[in-house]
């Protein structure tokens, strides 16, 4: 009879407990639904919204308007757990969760930070695909921008995956940017040539190529003396839309300069190495007569 009467005893405390708790349940399951409505009207308010703002990237609204949703829905979540008085559960799902965070902030940094990287690529778009560009020491066409890594088609016909955090930590160039490319050619003629004519005849040359932009300045430059040369450059800008436009124009120019040059009587010069017996203690081989003596008897 003693253990019947403490089950129906305990029966009742359950009764009064489940009766007691039973508004503070009718209040959480509120409060989840409410944040739950909420949660979706933002998700959709947002997305329209940074979907006008980030016109050319819709996978960023979207990215936007989730976090915003979650945020709001886990919001809810925690609110409901303290209306029902389970503040210490909240906090060891807090604690639990910080641990679990800084555990998967070791194991996913890397992604975590091309993934980052890559919405960052995505937001200011350095460049786009089919851009010619060199990153990392990989000289091609952009193929894909991806959010962890970017793929480009090198000139070799490989494909290259860069991780999107070593674009960020380096510099990179961008070719197509501007529509044009600066040709420089670096050469030199020998002491003997009329640098005066030289340079007009270079100029000259470089106005008849027929990628040449008319509009940007032609830049003819002696650059230094070298043991045997006159060095010079000579610059010019070309459209640019692919890799052979610049290839074409710096051969172009090249077969123009050497064809001209042996017009003009211009010599491209190449090393050479003077040795001269005139110097103090030494002898000049031309001051006497060379002479040939022969050995036989």
């Amino acid at each position: 009879m003693n253990q019947v009467t403490e089950v129906e005893q305990l029966f009742k405390k359950w009764q009064l407990s489940i009766i007691d708790f039973l508004p503070k349940i009718l209040l959480a399951l509120v409060v989840l639904v409410t944040f739950y409505v909420i949660a979706k009207i933002f998700k959709v308010i947002s997305r329209k919204f940074y979907s006008k703002v980030f016109k050319k990237e819709s996978d960023i609204a979207k990215i936007v308007s989730v976090v915003i949703y979650f945020f709001l829905l886990i919001s809810g979540v925690f609110l409901a757990l303290e209306v029902l008085g389970l503040e210490s559960v909240l906090t060891k799902l807090l604690a639990g969760a910080g641990i679990i965070g800084i555990v998967a902030g070791f194991a996913f940094k890397d992604i975590a930070s091309n993934a980052f990287a890559g919405l960052l690529l995505n937001v200011q778009r350095p460049f786009k695909d089919g851009d010619w560009v060199s990153i990392d020491s990989n000289f091609g066409t952009i193929k894909d921008i991806g959010w962890i890594t970017t793929s480009i088609k090198t000139i070799e016909g490989q494909e290259v995956f860069v991780p999107n955090q070593l674009i960020y930590n380096n510099t990179f160039t961008n070719y197509s940017t501007f529509k044009k490319r600066r040709v420089i050619l670096k050469s030199g003629v020998s002491y003997g040539d009329d640098l005066e004519h030289v340079k007009l005849v270079s100029i000259d040359e470089v106005n008849k190529i027929p990628s040449l932009l008319q509009k940007e300045e032609v830049d003819f430059y002696f650059t230094s003396i070298g043991n045997s040369t006159y060095n010079f450059e000579v610059r010019f800008w070309v459209k640019f839309t692919h890799q052979k436009d610049y290839l074409k124009a710096m051969s172009e120019i090249i077969m123009r300069i050497k064809k001209r040059f042996e017009e003009e009587n211009i010599s491209i010069a190449y090393s050479v190495t003077t040795l001269d017996f005139g110097v103090k203690g030494g002898v000049n081989l031309f001051d006497n007569p060379i002479e040939i003596t022969s050995n036989k008897k």
